[in-house]
């Protein structure tokens, strides 16, 4: 069974480099950690885009403010799947359900990482909207600190977890 068929398999079997007694990087690559530092984040992101775009959207323009209750919706599924994994993950239960919907979609077609790396890429498609379309300001102070607290979650883990690995590779 390949891994991307099987994401409860061992982090080794998963990320062949990672070395049986690392625990660091075995860590790394525990949901609770990419739920907390990617997954969570990212619901933020697309959480706070459709709220933007609901408020955006006017009696003239509906369609803006159907879009984001959609994205809202998604998020929420989103944050809901990211927790079932990462409470599992904590539990040492298994859980066949993956970190997004497009990933759980992804799984149904035996691609979970290609329908996972898509949403990734929406996720970031979403920062780079609200920044360059300057729906950035029109966030709430509550918002702008969640938008802040998400965006310090995702750069920082990513920026730790790169700064590891080089390190150990330079050992």
């Amino acid at each position: 069974m390949s891994p991307e068929q099987n994401t409860e398999q061992n982090p080794a079997e998963i990320s062949p480099g990672v070395h049986p007694a690392d625990r660091i990087q075995k860590f790394f690559i525990r949901p609770f950690f990419l739920t907390l530092t990617i997954g969570i984040p990212f619901c933020i992101f697309k959480g706070l885009f459709g709220l933007v775009a609901i408020s955006v959207g006017t009696p003239s323009n509906p369609f803006l403010a159907g879009f984001g209750w959609l994205v809202v919706a998604w998020a929420v599924t989103d944050f809901a799947m990211n927790t079932v994994r990462a409470a599992g993950d904590l539990l040492h239960i298994p859980t066949r359900l993956e970190y997004c919907t497009l990933a759980e979609l992804g799984r149904l077609m035996n691609r979970p990482m290609v329908f996972l790396a898509a949403d990734t890429l929406l996720s970031f498609s979403i920062i780079c909207l609200m920044l360059w379309s300057g729906w950035i300001v029109l966030l709430t102070q509550p918002e702008a600190y969640l938008w802040y607290a998400a965006t310090t979650l995702n750069l920082i883990s990513i920026s730790l977890v790169s700064l590891y690995n080089e390190a150990k590779r330079a050992a």
